[in-house]
């Protein structure tokens, strides 16, 4: 079981990833294939299902062409 603020961090992380994703014209399968994973894992991190290892994090950021620190943003403090 996992906590309310586990969940948040999660869908932040996945909401943050697919703007900066969309913003550079990037699909899920171009993006996944850049960090070497699945493409079906890229639609979960952006639904806040799975949680990403930092170095994934740190690729898919690399690829992004931002920080990781740029993915890592405040959480909303009500649910979605």
């Amino acid at each position: 079981m996992t906590s309310y603020f586990d969940d948040q961090v999660r869908k932040t992380i996945g909401r943050q990833i697919r703007n900066l994703r969309i913003e550079l014209g990037l699909s899920q399968e171009e993006l996944a294939f850049r960090v070497g994973i699945d493409r079906t894992y890229i639609g979960r991190i952006e639904r806040g299902i799975a949680n990403p290892k930092a170095s994934l994090i740190y690729r898919m950021a690399y690829e992004l062409k931002v920080e990781p620190a740029e993915i890592y943003v405040p959480i909303d403090e009500k649910p979605d």
